[in-house]
């Protein structure tokens, strides 16, 4: 197993570093002269800013102290994102350099074509005054007297657009995490809840991510946010935290103004244990929050259950369906908190009416949503299983870089609708 994992790793390392030199090519030696202060200046950065990413995911977790991850992981996550987005545009400049190197040329034929045939000298009859005696400058003779070649100008222009295109698409991303989540709102009918639980709101917020990067000040919008939604109940669906109680202690504290007339829930995500879940379960419920750690309790008109997420398996704390759900009454209405959307079939086989989720961020940077829909039953949104229904949302927060592209965050309203109403 050990020798599965440091052959993967070094497959992964070895492609990023080959995919970094490919960035640097393009950005910084087909753009700058041999040892000017530009190349050095490029390649210190190219080199700089990889080695800040990996000390932010490793020296956090082991030798750093939190303070200075704090300062290194601004750098360190938004070169992930800036990085992903440099190669999708530098890919793009591959399909269209050719056409830039050559068009200028293709259209300065037919003009030296046209000279030549106004141009007719006897055989024998040329001198130095004729025209025709006098060599053909080269296409690129204009290049080479002054200024750059038409190849490094086609570069320079490639490497701009690409980073412009890049810095933008992380800038503007960066914007809509940092200013905060927006309310979504979504009407869930259930079939066997009561007409007197009709129009109950839970706000539904998952994947807050607080860490080195989104801190207090994010805590405390969010809270705002649900707060201002003046819903029923409140539901926590996982991935609060990415560190420890002792660093991030500070961060959480506003989780503490969490207002809801029948309370505010939690269930851990497969962050909570990579962070220390006992550490987490003991503090969270200190700030206020309701645990159902596979358990479930009785609110008007149907029953809240929350499961443990599958990362708690490698500790003996995995979801326990049956003991969540087994022994309830299955005329009531049912509602899930489970941190991933995949367990959605042991809902399903539980007779739940309703599963609320997170983890999946909806992707969170375009094209890795691909990905995350290949992972995920729903990567985000309201779908149906069988007599199950299973809402995802896009999350609060972001995990590694603090951007977003082509998937929003979200805290979610659910409004549950009797068909009795």
């Amino acid at each position: 197993m050990v020798v599965v994992f440091v052959l993967v790793a070094v497959a992964v390392l070895t492609l990023l570093g080959v995919l970094h030199w490919y960035v640097w090519r393009r950005l910084v030696r087909d753009t700058t002269a041999p040892g000017s202060a530009a190349r050095r200046a490029g390649r210190i950065v190219m080199i700089g800013l990889p080695l800040l990413t990996v000390a932010t995911f490793v020296g956090g977790r082991t030798v750093l102290p939190f303070e200075v991850v704090q300062v290194i992981a601004w750098p360190g996550y938004l070169w992930l994102a800036v990085f992903l987005y440099l190669l999708l545009a530098l890919a793009v400049g591959e399909l269209v350099r050719p056409l830039l190197v050559r068009l200028p040329r293709e259209k300065e034929a037919p003009r030296q074509a046209k000279v030549s045939e106004l141009v007719t000298v006897p055989a024998g009859e040329a001198s130095e005054e004729s025209p025709a005696a006098a060599p053909e400058p080269a296409s690129d003779a204009p290049e080479r007297a002054g200024g750059p070649s038409r190849r490094l100008f086609v570069s320079r222009v490639v490497a701009g657009t690409a980073a412009a295109a890049a810095l933008g698409t992380v800038g503007y991303g960066a914007y809509g995490t940092l200013r905060g989540p927006k309310v979504k709102r979504v009407t869930v009918p259930l079939a066997k809840l009561p007409r007197s639980a009709h129009g109950f709101r839970i706000a539904v917020v998952s994947d807050i991510h607080l860490g080195p990067v989104l801190g207090r000040g994010f805590a405390q919008r969010v809270v705002d946010t649900i707060n201002a939604t003046q819903s029923d109940a409140i539901a926590v669906v996982g991935d609060l935290i990415d560190g420890n109680v002792e660093d991030l202690g500070p961060a959480v504290a506003p989780l503490a103004g969490l207002r809801a007339r029948h309370g505010a829930y939690f269930v851990t995500g497969n962050h909570e244990y990579i962070s220390g879940a006992e550490q987490w379960v003991e503090h969270v419920q200190g700030l206020g929050l309701h645990l159902l750690p596979n358990a479930r309790v009785e609110l008007p008109g149907f029953d809240l259950a929350g499961v443990n997420d599958l990362a708690g398996e490698d500790e003996g704390q995995g979801p326990d369906f049956a003991r969540a759900l087994g022994d309830r009454d299955r005329t009531r209405a049912s509602v899930l908190l489970a941190h991933q959307p995949v367990v959605v079939h042991d809902a399903v086989r539980h007779g739940v009416d309703l599963q609320l989720s997170g983890h999946t961020h909806g992707g969170q940077m375009w094209p890795v949503s691909y990905v995350a829909a290949l992972a995920n039953p729903t990567l985000a949104g309201l779908e149906r299983y069988e007599d199950t229904q299973l809402y995802v949302s896009r999350g609060a927060g972001a995990w590694g870089p603090p951007v977003r592209v082509g998937a929003p965050s979200d805290i979610t309203v659910i409004e549950l609708a009797s068909r009795q109403a």
